[in-house]
């Protein structure tokens, strides 16, 4: 049998040629035969199968060459068209190619989805032109290729938690899913918190990007009981495409938040005479658990004179709820005690130191109401008398004392003449020299004044005693003796035994032992006849008067006081021994006695004698010797 197929294969007319040897005669001839061709083949596609991949996004009207089929016969016999089968997304259409061929093309009438249906299986079919026609198809599979057009689907919108708020790290909150209608990388999901979550949100949870589980990260330290996160999955693909979930998380409290005392103002230092109801300081006293949990109550020691009141929310005011007295209590340590209605509570604890300021309220104070001054007459000028002292509890200026004297007069004179005071220590000085005798004592007034604004003054009464020297000795009031003479007394010429001759009489303006006097004799002309009684001064006759005794004598009386060196005075007694008054008084000058031979006017005379007696025996001598 003859193949035009086999023999041919594709070309266009199939030629056998021969030669014809006929050997008697030799001859050669050319012999060509041509095999017609008969529509014995049916058409064929060179693949089994083909497969088209098609991205999802494309077009319509997007154009996928297909195959040619291939029919071993030839003209009319070949593949003269091509069919699809039916399908709503593909169509077929032929076209011409610049030699006259003509191909089919599949051409995309509608859009296509992977999600929706990922392959299409067509049939191509190619037909002859024999007669009867012969066909041949082969099927043709198309492929969506995936487009990431699918965002992913949380399966909640919405995912609700609770957790403790003390959870620690790791706890599991929730584990949150999502799906991708996508394939490949376009459908693998990554989890995320949205960056509308706030940053402290997401460091205190965490989501594993692969498996969606939220676990705690950090310390919840949150103020509200209802955490709102926004969690978001994003598939793999080129431009990845998202969609977002709310994650809710109720926050169960746990009192784990003691109370914060905040001092918002404070005036410090106050003025100690500042009245009830001062503002001192603002405190602000917060609770970050919600609440009873975050309720406070907030106190301070009740032996204070302060007191809390509330102001506004979470806010209070210290006042004062009582008189202050720097001088008593110049600071406070106010302890603030705050406490949550948690349970068990939590207690805070807050010090803040208020200082007292000074006020001129205190006036200077003496240790006394007087004081007494003792100081020797005679004294020297500038001599220190007395140092006066006064306390002043106030501070700095208001505590500085000064002092000065009372405008007064002191016998006379104004005291200023007298005394002065130190204007800074209180020190007393005499200006003068105070004679006892003149002015025993006298007081003032020294006046101690702060420098406070107004100033308080107080003032004290000083004392001065002015004690006695002996400066002063025995004055004699009698006897005395007129113009240089001697005092006499007249005793009758046999007076008796302890006669009253007379009494001498002495005061000393001095005091006390300066005063005492004692009377003695100093001389008398006879020391037998006569005795003077030391403390009253009287003299008297020892024994009774003689004729034998002389008619004058002279008794030298010494007064002396007591003081240290005690002082005296003398007064001389002429004593004339007579019954009756004479018409002139003698001169007891000589009273009638041997004189004492070692005075000076016997002296005078012995020595007067002695050279008279020298001259008159030199004279002797003389004329003796002439005489010779």
């Amino acid at each position: 049998p003859i193949d035009r197929e086999q023999l041919c294969e594709l070309k266009s007319a199939c030629l056998l040629n021969y030669e014809l040897v006929l050997e008697n005669p030799l001859e050669l001839y050319r012999m060509e035969f041509k095999v017609l061709d008969i529509n014995d083949n049916s058409p064929s596609f060179p693949l089994s199968e083909y497969h088209i991949n098609v991205p999802e996004f494309l077009s319509t009207g997007a154009r996928f060459t297909l195959p040619n089929a291939q029919d071993l016969d030839e003209g009319t016999n070949s593949v003269q068209n091509y069919t699809l089968s039916p399908d709503e997304h593909f169509h077929l259409e032929m076209q011409t190619r610049g030699d006259g061929s003509k191909y089919p093309e599949l051409v995309l009438k509608k859009a296509l989805d992977r999600e929706q249906q990922a392959t299409h299986r067509l049939v191509l079919t190619a037909k002859d032109g024999g007669d009867p026609p012969k066909f041949g198809d082969v099927p043709v599979i198309v492929t969506v290729l995936d487009t990431n057009d699918n965002a992913p689907e949380f399966e909640h919108s919405v995912y609700r938690a609770s957790i403790l708020e003390n959870s620690p790290s790791g706890t599991l909150v929730v584990q949150v899913h999502a799906t991708d209608l996508d394939e490949g990388p376009n459908g693998e999901v990554r989890y995320s918190f949205s960056n509308t979550t706030s940053a402290d949100l997401q460091r205190m949870f965490s989501i594993h990007p692969q498996t969606g589980e939220v676990t705690v990260d950090g310390v919840l330290a949150v103020q509200r009981p209802l955490l709102e996160m926004l969690i978001e999955a994003r598939d793999n693909g080129a431009f990845g495409m998202s969609s977002t979930a709310k994650l809710l998380v109720e926050i169960t409290d746990v009192n784990n938040h003691g109370p914060e005392i905040t001092i918002t103002s404070l005036s410090s230092p106050i003025p100690e005479d500042a009245v009830p109801g001062t503002v001192i300081a603002l405190l602000s006293i917060m609770d970050k658990d919600p609440g009873e949990n975050g309720k406070v109550t907030c106190q301070i020691p009740d032996n204070l004179p302060f007191q809390l009141k509330p102001s506004l929310e979470s806010y209070y005011s210290l006042v004062t709820s009582g008189l202050l007295d720097r001088e008593l209590i110049s600071g406070y340590n106010i302890t603030i005690t705050a406490t949550d209605l948690g349970s068990p509570p939590i207690t805070t604890q807050k010090s803040l130191w208020v200082q007292i300021s000074d006020v001129n309220d205190n006036p200077p104070v003496f240790s006394a109401d007087t004081f007494d001054v003792f100081v020797e007459e005679n004294n020297p000028l500038g001599a220190f008398l007395y140092q006066v002292s006064a306390s002043d509890p106030d501070m700095g200026e208001n505590g500085r004392v000064s002092y000065m004297l009372r405008n007064s007069t002191v016998a006379g004179s104004a005291l200023a003449s007298l005394l002065s005071v130190s204007l800074s220590n209180g020190s007393i000085y005499a200006k003068c020299a105070f004679d006892f005798e003149q002015l025993r004592s006298f007081h003032f007034q020294v006046e101690a004044k702060d420098n406070g604004s107004p100033s308080l003054s107080a003032a004290i009464t000083v004392n001065v005693y002015i004690s006695d020297q002996n400066d002063n000795a025995p004055a004699i009031l009698y006897p005395t003796s007129q113009n240089g003479s001697i005092a006499v007394e007249v005793v009758p010429r046999l007076a008796d035994e302890d006669y009253l001759v007379t009494k001498v009489v002495a005061d000393d303006e001095d005091n006390a032992e300066n005063a005492w006097l004692s009377y003695h004799l100093a001389h008398s002309s006879d020391s037998t006849l006569f005795r003077l009684a030391p403390h009253s001064g009287e003299l008297r006759t020892t024994r009774s008067m003689r004729s034998t005794d002389f008619l004058k004598h002279k008794v030298v009386v010494v007064v002396r006081d007591h003081g240290d060196p005690p002082l005296s005075s003398t007064v001389t007694v002429g004593i004339l021994l007579a019954d009756t008054l004479p018409q002139a008084l003698p001169d007891f000058d000589d009273s009638g006695e041997p004189p004492p031979l070692l005075n000076a006017t016997n002296i005078y005379l012995i020595v007067s004698l002695a050279c008279v007696s020298c001259i008159f025996a030199a004279f002797l001598l003389f004329l003796a010797i002439v005489r010779l």
